[in-house]
C-alpha cells in the first residue's frame, strides 16, 4: 500500500498514553489524521500509516498547554530569566526587539524552545497598544500584528490564547482607553491556532514590594493600591470590568492582594448571568493572597486561578519581611484552591521564571507537601485538561481522544509515578496538529 493510501497519517504505539478523559483512561495507541486523533487502542494500532512512531515503553501525554506564559518576552530574553538565570552573559536590559524582523525571530525562538518542553498550547497574557511604548518592544501593538502576519502564513508551532493589553504592564490604566480597547476590532484568525478573545487588567502589584492591594495593612502601615488612574480608582476598575462584559471578553485580572481579589470578584458578581457567561471563564492571575472566604466566592462564581508554583518558591522569603510569619505562611494556598474547586491552571509566567512545565509540577508537589499517583495527575490536568477549558476549547483539544486535536509530548518515563522529580524525565518529541514539531536530537534554541 502506498503512503498516500495509509490509513492514519501517524501511529503512535508501544507504551503508556494517559488520554486524561474522564476515567484517566490509559491506552497503548493513537492514530492521527489530518491533524486528529482518529482512533485509540487495538483499533489504533491496526491501522496503516505513513509513519509510526514506536514509543518502546515511553509515556505520551496530551500536549502541555502554560496558561500564563510571555512568549515574545520569553523569545527576545532566552536563555535568561529573572529567577533561575543560567544564561551566558549579562541579562539584557532595555529595548530587546525594535524591528519586525526583531519580532519574528522572538516569536520562533519562543515556539522552538517550546516544542522542545512539549509545551503545545500556552496563553500570551497582554500585547497590545498599551505597551506601544514600553521599554522591552515585546508587548506592543507591533507585537500582536506579528503574531497575527505569522499566523496566517502557518508558521506557528504551538496554539496561542492571546489577552490584549490596553494599560502598561504591571502598571496603570485609564478606563477610556480600556473602553476604546475593548471595543476595537479582532484581527480575523483561526481561533484553534490564534484566539483573541480576552482582556488582560493589572489591578495591583507584588506583596514584596508593599503594591498589591491588601485588606490588612504591611508591617510599615501601608496597604497598596489599585493601579487603574482617575479620581475613584475603585470605580474605574469596575468600569473596565464592565466595558469588557459588554464586549463579550475573558478578562484575566493581575491580582495578587485578597482586597484587590475581592474587587474583582465583587464586580464579577454585580453582574451576574452576563459574567458567568463568557466562554473559558475569567480568572485572577497570581492571587497570591487569596483567603478561604474568596476562594468560596470565586468557586460560587466560576472564577478562576493562574498560579505559579515557581514564582512561589522563589519570592516566599521575601514576603515574611512585609506581611509577617503567619500571612506568609498562608499564601499561595494551592492546597485550598484545588479542595474548593476552584479552576486553578499551573503556569509558569516565564521569563519570570522557567518555561519547563516539568520544574513547575515539581514546585506544585513541594507546595502541597505530598507526593501521589492522584496528586500527580491531578496536577498534569492543570498543565492540560483544565487550562483547555479556560481557553474554551476543551471540546476539542486537551485530553488524547478520538475526534479530539492531534497535539501530545512523548516522554521518556511515566511523570504519574511518585518518588522521582519530574524534571528528571527527559522530552523525547512534540507533536501538534498532528505534526511532528520536535524530536530529540534536534538543539533547541539556546542563543
Amino acid at each position: 500500500m502506498g503512503t498516500h493510501d495509509a490509513a492514519a497519517d501517524i501511529v503512535v504505539r508501544g507504551g503508556s498514553i494517559h488520554t486524561f478523559d474522564a476515567h484517566d483512561t490509559v491506552t497503548d495507541a493513537l492514530a492521527l489524521r489530518d491533524g486528529r486523533i482518529v482512533a485509540s487502542g487495538r483499533a489504533a494500532a491496526a491501522l496503516s500509516a505513513t509513519r509510526v512512531i514506536e514509543l518502546d515503553g515511553r509515556t505520551v501525554l496530551p500536549g502541555i498547554n502554560d496558561a500564563h506564559l510571555h512568549a515574545a518576552w520569553l523569545g527576545a530574553r532566552w536563555p535568561h530569566l529573572f529567577f533561575g538565570d543560567a544564561g551566558p552573559g549579562h541579562s539584557p536590559e532595555g529595548r530587546l526587539v525594535a524591528t519586525e524582523a526583531d519580532r519574528r525571530a522572538a516569536l520562533t525562538r519562543a515556539w522552538r524552545l517550546l516544542a522542545s518542553l512539549g509545551i503545545t498550547s500556552y496563553t500570551e497574557p497582554g500585547i497590545g497598544p498599551g505597551e506601544d511604548d514600553g521599554e522591552t518592544g515585546c508587548f506592543g501593538q507591533a507585537m500582536l500584528d506579528t503574531y497575527v502576519t505569522l499566523h496566517r502564513a502557518g508558521a506557528q508551532t504551538a496554539r496561542v490564547t492571546l489577552l490584549r493589553l490596553f494599560g502598561h504592564l504591571d502598571g496603570e490604566a485609564e478606563l477610556e482607553d480600556v473602553r476604546r480597547g475593548v471595543a476595537s476590532p479582532v484581527p480575523a484568525t483561526d481561533p484553534c491556532w490564534l484566539n483573541i478573545a480576552g482582556v488582560k487588567i493589572f489591578a495591583d502589584g507584588i506583596p514584596p514590594m508593599r503594591s498589591a492591594w491588601v485588606r490588612e495593612p504591611y508591617l510599615d502601615g501601608t496597604t497598596g493600591a489599585l493601579l487603574t488612574r482617575g479620581s475613584d480608582p475603585v470605580e474605574a476598575f469596575r468600569g473596565m470590568i464592565a466595558a469588557a462584559l459588554d464586549a463579550g471578553c475573558q478578562i484575566a485580572v493581575h491580582a495578587t492582594g485578597d482586597r484587590s481579589i475581592d474587587e474583582f470578584v465583587s464586580a464579577l458578581e454585580s453582574h451576574g448571568p452576563a459574567a458567568s457567561g463568557i466562554p473559558g471563564g475569567h480568572y485572577v492571575v497570581h492571587a497570591d493572597l487569596v483567603d478561604a472566604e474568596l476562594l468560596a466566592r470565586m468557586a460560587q462564581a466560576g472564577v478562576g486561578i493562574a498560579a505559579q508554583p515557581v514564582i512561589a518558591d522563589h519570592t516566599g522569603a521575601w514576603m515574611e519581611p512585609v506581611l509577617g510569619a503567619s500571612r506568609t505562611a498562608a499564601a499561595w494556598p494551592l492546597r485550598r484552591m484545588i479542595d474548593t474547586g476552584v479552576r486553578t491552571t499551573i503556569t509558569s509566567d516565564a521569563p519570570i521564571a522557567t518555561p519547563d512545565w516539568r520544574v513547575t509540577i515539581d514546585a506544585a508537589l513541594r507546595m502541597l507537601g505530598e507526593d501521589t499517583p492522584q496528586v500527580r495527575r491531578d496536577l498534569l490536568h492543570r498543565v492540560t485538561t483544565v487550562p483547555a477549558a479556560q481557553d474554551a476549547a476543551a471540546q476539542w483539544k486537551g485530553t488524547l481522544t478520538p475526534g479530539m486535536a492531534a497535539d501530545l509530548v512523548v516522554l521518556d518515563e511515566d511523570p504519574t509515578r511518585p518518588g522521582r522529580p519530574v524534571a528528571g524525565i527527559g522530552v523525547a518529541g512534540t507533536v501538534v496538529g498532528g505534526r511532528v514539531v520536535f524530536e530529540r536530537g534536534e538543539t533547541p534554541e539556546s542563543e
